[in-house]
């Protein structure tokens, strides 16, 4: 079996590397691959990719190279993990936002919208690339925002699932609040990538016991404070929101945050210097604890689990994924991209059935996939008025003088990753 890593010289691919190693049983890699165009960078996480192998004896053989189309070329599945403009474009997503009172942040509102322009692009001629090499493969999309990301995967008809790791940290903690296995724990997860709530918990399986209520009624606060919202909110919801739901629950006192202490952009650049400086040791042969910080807690396993599941039929029976809508969600259009506990074999993924949604949760799904579907043309037709719209329609924009604001910062400082600029 061959895996390509697009996007291999990130920091995060270590975390990557250490579940592929720990789980070589559940998923067994002869080849993996690592491509990046940032040769240094790739060589220093190379390099520590192939200590760890070897350290944790997988028989395994990693290949770094910048040559996307001799990477992908045989893969059975390609790991799509980039970030067109790296963390400087990162740190503009966080910063011009706030300029006009909005929240500044990498995968919603404005700035997640200029990494939508930015990325759905390149993703689409990565994408293209890997069906001509090889039309069987499967593309798993970790990057960011995933939910649009993925949708233009899908739409271009590529065989594509996106992922992310919101699900497998709440189930891992529920977990160990219950102090139970993390595969007892089955989550009513519902929504769309970064905009989702846990409506049950169950324990054993889809139609086991849900012990929501009990979790809020014992370890409420915990999961609250973990979330930086107020206990009452979680009572009120009688559901657990993503951390993200924060920058709609509390826009304003996000953005009063924002203004007050560096953006976390210039916290990960930090980091990223840190830990390349690690990675080039050649004693370290595990990864470094830094990495814990520099997010993504349980990627790894959440990518071996889908990988093996699509790949070989084994893994967890269901997943957290993002994938077509196709009526679970009668709220929403079939086309829409949503994130949900599914059934995932070898022909990809099948949403579980959702009990009725909330309309305090369907209004705002719906309209957060209203701005989906605008973003998705701004990135594919581009143009300052498709901008607008997509801004203007966003929750935590609506208003006509930010998306007017907001649209000639977007342009200024994306302008070099916008053909039609």
């Amino acid at each position: 079996m061959k895996l390509t890593v697009v996007g291999g010289g990130s920091t995060y691919t270590p975390e990557l590397i250490d579940g592929f190693a720990r789980l070589r049983d559940t998923l067994p890699i002869e080849e993996l691959v690592l491509v990046d165009p940032a040769l240094e960078r790739l060589d220093l996480v190379g390099g520590l990719a192939r200590r760890i192998f070897a350290k944790q004896g997988h028989p395994g053989r990693i290949t770094v190279t910048d040559d996307l189309d001799a990477g992908v070329a045989d893969a059975d599945a390609v790991l799509l993990q980039l970030r067109v403009g790296g963390q400087a474009a990162r740190e503009q997503d966080e910063t011009w936002p706030l300029e006009c009172g909005c929240v500044g942040q990498e995968t919603t509102g404005a700035g997640g919208l200029a990494k939508a322009l930015r990325t759905v692009p390149v993703v689409l001629d990565i994408a293209e690339r890997v069906r001509r090499a090889n039309p069987h493969a499967w593309i798993i999309d970790f990057t960011n925002p995933v939910g649009i990301v993925t949708r233009a995967l899908l739409q271009a008809g590529h065989k594509a699932v996106g992922l992310c790791n919101v699900a497998i940290g709440f189930q891992r903690k529920f977990a160990a609040l219950l102090d139970v296995p993390a595969a007892d724990i089955h989550l009513d997860h519902v929504g769309l990538n970064h905009l989702t709530w846990e409506t049950g918990v169950r324990l054993g399986g889809p139609e086991g016991k849900d012990v929501l209520p009990d979790l809020l009624a014992h370890h409420g606060e915990t999961i609250a404070t973990d979330l930086h919202l107020p206990p009452a909110l979680l009572n009120h919801l009688g559901a657990v929101p993503s951390y993200y739901l924060r920058y709609f629950y509390a826009h304003d006192e996000v953005v009063r945050e924002l203004t007050t202490k560096p953006s976390r952009a210039a916290e990960v650049a930090q980091m990223e210097r840190e830990l390349l400086k690690m990675y080039g040791d050649p004693q370290l042969d595990e990864k470094p604890e830094l990495l814990a910080k520099r997010g993504g807690a349980y990627y790894s396993e959440a990518a071996v689990d889908l990988a093996a599941a699509l790949l070989t039929g084994t893994g967890s029976p269901y997943q957290v994924v993002n994938t077509y809508n196709n009526g679970t969600l009668p709220f929403l259009p079939d086309d829409a991209v949503i994130e949900v506990q599914a059934a995932v074999g070898h022909s990809g993924p099948t949403p579980l059935p959702v009990a009725p949604v909330d309309p305090l949760y369907a209004g705002l799904t719906a309209a957060v996939t209203t701005y989906e579907d605008l973003a998705l043309e701004a990135a594919l037709r581009g143009g300052r008025d498709r901008v607008f719209r997509a801004l203007l329609s966003h929750p935590l924009i609506g208003q006509y003088e930010y998306a007017e604001a907001l649209t000639d910062r977007l342009i200024a400082h994306n302008r070099e990753h916008l053909a039609w600029a």
